[in-house]
């Protein structure tokens, strides 16, 4: 975990960064490309208003969520019985061709991202185990759009070094 910046306000909503542009890419740039690659996900955590953190809306219990990982666990049991792994994100890159086929609009969803914020190789087969989770958590047997969408959104810092 880290923050956006030196002085940790960087995209904050009721507090100003005081960097400069040029004093947050150097502190990103602290982190190497090919060390980031290496992180699955990486995302941006907003601080939560106190109405936020006291509302009675309900939300997703934990054991609705345990529910749903479970399941997906059991998914991915199945999908690798014969193969030497057991969890989506310890694919090589043969078996996430196996593995994450994308329709036709995922497909061109991806390689807009992959042209247009940069991702390296390593990134795009991150996007695409994320997406194959993300996929497995909702039921669906397919790779769709909205879980490249989701899974690209997931390498925020990426796109903030680039």
């Amino acid at each position: 975990m880290m923050n956006g910046c030196p002085c940790g306000y960087y995209a904050d909503p009721k507090k100003a960064c005081r960097c400069t542009p040029n004093k947050i890419q150097k502190y990103l740039s602290k982190i190497s490309g090919p060390l980031l690659d290496r992180i699955d996900i990486h995302i941006e955590v907003p601080s939560l208003k106190y109405k936020e953190l006291t509302s009675d809306t309900e939300a997703e219990s934990s054991r609705e969520i345990k529910k749903r990982v479970d399941e997906a666990r059991k998914v991915q049991d199945k999908r690798f019985k014969k193969e030497d792994i057991y969890f989506n994100s310890q694919m090589s890159h043969k078996q996430i061709k196996k593995f994450c086929k994308l329709n036709h609009a995922a497909a061109e969803l991806l390689k807009t991202a992959i042209q247009e914020l940069g991702f390296s190789a390593r990134a795009y087969d991150k996007i695409l185990k994320v997406a194959r989770t993300i996929a497995d958590l909702t039921d669906s047997k397919n790779i769709q759009a909205e879980h490249i969408s989701e899974a690209i959104q997931y390498r925020n810092l990426d796109r903030q070094l680039w």
